[in-house]
């Protein structure tokens, strides 16, 4: 199996060096070079080893976690713990979290639902960087006491 990953990669990075080759030149107008084969076919490897990455990697992810039990429990309580934050964040954000007049003029939508998303996203991440610098602090006592 590592001989044909290896393989594999030696023959997709000769495609890469011959489609790189091909490329438009630099003083090309934009338009133009969006047209350009060797461009595209460039990104659509792009786009499949990505998926590859994203599958493996959510494969793998997936087949550890379910394969040990205690993962699986930690796993269980980090996701509601995370679904918590959540809920408090959305019950904190009062809709004022943001300029509406500003939104408006960008063309942003301005609904209540969104406004108190916007907000949610935003106390979310103040209460999970109070969370980190508490498990910081916590740990840098616990390891100074003992």
């Amino acid at each position: 199996m590592n001989k044909i990953v290896k393989i594999a990669l030696i023959v997709i990075g000769l495609i890469a060096a011959v489609l790189w080759y091909l490329l438009p030149p630099a003083d090309m107008p934009a338009a133009e070079a969006a047209n350009n084969g060797a461009l595209n076919a460039m990104f659509w490897m792009t786009f499949i080893l990505l998926g590859i990455a994203v599958v493996a990697s959510l494969a793998f992810s997936l087949i550890n976690l379910f394969s040990n039990p205690a993962n699986l429990k930690k796993t269980l309580f980090v996701v509601v713990g995370f679904l918590i934050v959540c809920g408090i964040a959305y019950v904190l954000a009062d809709g004022t979290d943001v300029s509406v007049p500003e939104m408006a003029d960008r063309g942003i939508e301005t609904s209540e639902t969104t406004i108190k998303r916007i907000g949610m996203g935003i106390n979310i991440f103040f209460i999970l960087t109070v969370i980190a610098l508490g498990a910081m602090l916590w740990g840098g006592v616990r390891k100074a006491t003992k």
